[in-house]
Formats: structure tokens, sequence, C-alpha cells
């Protein structure tokens, strides 16, 4: 665990430190020789030299974006387009019910060698 990425979770609100690792837990578990690092001011996740996911705390939300989706169709209320495609993202805020099978599937799909 990266040291930086640990104080850029602990600095937001309480359920946003709870749901940002438990990202950084199904992030680990899903692609075991993940490396984490902060990267334009946030935790990223990169296997093999290319990104995975990365964690962005908001004001009143987190975003969890996942790289190489372009296979991935949106799933309304959960995982959004970004640009082109390729990359999708889930706005979660509190209180909110988080799917993380559904993330970890995804993840899973789109970090598969």
């Amino acid at each position: 665990m990266n040291d930086d990425v640990t104080t850029y979770i602990n600095r937001g609100l309480p359920w946003q430190v709870e749901v940002c690792e438990k990202l950084r837990q199904l992030v680990h578990r899903t692609v075991p020789d993940v490396e984490e690092r902060l990267e334009y001011g946030k935790p990223h996740f990169a296997s093999d030299g290319r990104h995975v996911a990365a964690i962005h705390v908001a004001r009143g939300k987190i975003s969890f974006l996942i790289f190489n989706a372009s296979g991935i169709d949106p799933v309304k209320g959960v995982l959004r387009s970004l640009g082109n495609g390729d990359r999708k993202t889930a706005d979660i805020t509190e209180g909110q019910a988080v799917d993380f099978e559904l993330l970890a599937d995804v993840l899973a799909r789109t970090s598969a060698r």
C-alpha cells in the first residue's frame, strides 16, 4: 500500500474513507499484481504498466474510474461512460448502496491480459 494513497483517502469525510478503502481492497483483490500511486493528485492503480482504475474524492461524492472499458456497456445509475467510452466511472454518494460485485466484475474484465 502506498502511503500517499492512504493520506489522500484519509482526507475524505468518514463515509468517503470507508468507501474508498473498500474500493482500494476491491482493486487489490481483483488485480493481484496491481501497483498503486498518486498521479494527477489522485490514487491510480496500474498493472503491467497500464492504468486499470483510479479513485477521485470530491465534495459530496467519490468517482471510481475504470480504464480500458470500451467493451463494457454503461449501467444506468451505476456506471457511465466518459469521453469516447474507453473509461467508465461509478459516482458514489453518501448512503448510496454500492454494487461492489458489479464493479469487481467490470474491473476483472477490463484488466484481464
